[in-house]
């Protein structure tokens, strides 16, 4: 008898707590996921350096290009020292070849 009773005193969850309820699961599903997809493209980073340890050279190389790019567009003062640098070893590196 005690049992009988106790069920029928428990809440009843109301509509908008359910919609909250979906909600917030929705939510964390979206955040598993994408922590799924970083985990994903760490190992594959990982993966790609350690088999071609010139790809981490090749893309520092690139980032370098990047930001010398960026600087020259965007008119970073601090950087055009460097773009200076950069361009005289292009133009000797190209010179070689």
């Amino acid at each position: 008898m005690a049992d009988s009773s106790a069920r029928s005193e428990l809440p009843r969850i109301s509509d908008d707590d359910k919609l909250e309820m979906n909600k917030e699961l929705e939510r964390m599903i979206e955040d598993v996921e994408s922590m799924s997809a970083h985990l994903t493209w760490m190992a594959y980073d990982m993966v790609a350096l350690r088999t071609s340890p010139e790809l981490g050279a090749s893309m520092q190389k690139l980032k370098e290009a990047y930001l010398k790019c960026r600087a020259a567009v965007c008119g970073d003062p601090d950087q055009e020292s460097q773009i200076d640098k950069y361009a005289e070893t292009a133009v000797t590196t190209l010179s070689q070849m």
